[in-house]
């Protein structure tokens, strides 16, 4: 049997330890935030309020407070997609619609449609929310969009959550963003309320596949709800 010379040997480690470091660093793409964001300044606050007024979003029943709180977080995430911000509205019923879609460099508003929450979420109103595999809750907080994939409700995306200890386990809850039958006024004119999700946000067959296009590669995603508890522990929340 041929020996293996010591040079050689600790090349062969010093190589598979570079390997490894180079691996790990890949797939460790979230850097979870650690400290409080600074307070935004006046003039920034302005220039919220300005593309709020733009983009119509009062006539849309979407509070300025949730808006702001969704761009002055957004501004400390990287991003691959910066101009485009999604807002999901969980403080108001599944009745409303609640999903909006923002073009921020074009100062539009792309979508605004109905999204449902977890089944142990509430029933027509989300009141509890988790970070736990099997609750069947929704998550709060900050999301990454990630990669499109085709699975058992269809074309459907993947969602990382950038909040650690909130909504940090999406990916392995499999909370992802899809169509589903259940999402729809027909649904809600029989039932009073829409239909449920085991956690993820689900949207109306006929527009998620139009809307998940405009969302991909690294886009961002807040959720909210009138939650002391996220309010309180977000360090992408003033």
């Amino acid at each position: 049997m041929k020996k293996i010379s010591h040079n050689k040997l600790n090349l062969f480690v010093l190589i598979s330890l570079i390997t490894i470091m180079i691996l790990t660093n890949s797939c460790s793409t979230i850097k979870y935030r650690k400290v409080n964001i600074p307070h935004s300044t006046p003039e920034y606050n302005q220039k919220i309020k300005k593309l709020y007024d733009e983009c119509n979003l009062s006539s849309f029943n979407l509070r300025y407070d949730i808006f702001r709180k969704a761009i002055v977080g957004h501004k400390y995430i990287e991003l691959n997609n910066s101009n485009i911000i999604t807002i999901i509205d969980f403080s108001q019923p599944s009745t409303a619609k609640r999903f909006y879609v923002i073009d921020i460099k074009k100062r539009k508003l792309l979508f605004n449609t109905f999204v449902a929450h977890g089944e142990n979420t509430g029933e027509n109103q989300a009141i509890n929310f988790s970070n736990i595999n099997n609750s069947r809750q929704s998550s709060l907080g900050f999301f990454k969009t990630g990669e499109t994939y085709s699975g058992d409700h269809g074309y459907s995306i993947r969602i990382d959550g950038i909040e650690k200890g909130i909504n940090n386990k999406a990916r392995k809850r499999d909370i992802v963003i899809h169509g589903a039958d259940y999402v729809s006024k027909n649904f809600i004119d029989e039932n009073g309320r829409l239909g449920r999700s085991w956690g993820c946000p689900a949207l109306p067959m006929n527009i998620k596949d139009k809307i998940i296009d405009e969302i991909k590669n690294g886009s961002c995603i807040f959720v909210y709800a009138n939650d002391e508890e996220y309010l309180g522990r977000s360090f992408f929340i003033e």
